[in-house]
């Protein structure tokens, strides 16, 4: 049976000691970071451009709801930050429980959105459609994120706790960023 080595999931050495795979890692966590940056800075453009339909969506949002997803993901980080701390530890359960508070917060946000609908908020306009695509983009990171973390806490290694950690934090950190801008301003 092919270990998550053998299928390229973890972090290798090189010969020289260095990390083989960290400049890939930094290159996705980096894309990622521009990619919400890019979708983050056409949600204010627009914000600016369109006021009305601007005071119209956060009508229509639950920032009690967002901050508490907020802690979920606050939570989720601290559990993925101590598997790593833990190195070739009991890793397991803080991976699991991290992936269920990333679980948690995408049944927040579906519920979320699920107000949003009934409520009326595509009468935002490009707006709307704009604060689904980031945040929806957002949700499906967290999504796919959590089911990464459970294949790891399945078939754990030093190199592949270290690189979901790292992924989990830069997720996290889109959505520190994302939350004032969208629910607070």
């Amino acid at each position: 049976m092919a270990t998550t080595e053998d299928i390229g999931l973890s972090v290798g050495k090189t010969e020289s000691g260095g990390d083989a795979d960290s400049l890939l890692l930094w290159i996705l966590v980096w894309s990622e970071l521009i990619a919400f940056g890019a979708l983050l800075v056409a949600f204010m453009v627009m914000t600016v451009a369109d006021v009305e339909g601007a005071a119209l969506l956060r009508s229509h949002l639950h920032p009690g709801l967002a901050a508490l997803n907020t802690v979920l993901l606050l939570l989720s980080g601290w559990q993925a930050a101590l598997a790593v701390r833990l190195g070739d530890g009991p890793v397991r359960r803080p991976l699991v429980l991290a992936a269920l508070f990333g679980l948690g917060f995408a049944a927040v946000k579906l519920f979320e959105y699920s107000l949003e609908a009934r409520s009326g908020i595509g009468g935002a306009g490009a707006l709307a459609e704009l604060y689904f695509l980031v945040t929806g983009f957002h949700l499906l990171h967290v999504v796919f994120g959590s089911g990464i973390l459970c294949l790891v806490a399945w078939r754990p290694s030093r190199g592949n706790v270290v690189l979901i950690a790292t992924l989990w934090h830069a997720i996290d950190l889109v959505w520190l960023v994302m939350f004032p801008i969208v629910y607070l301003t």
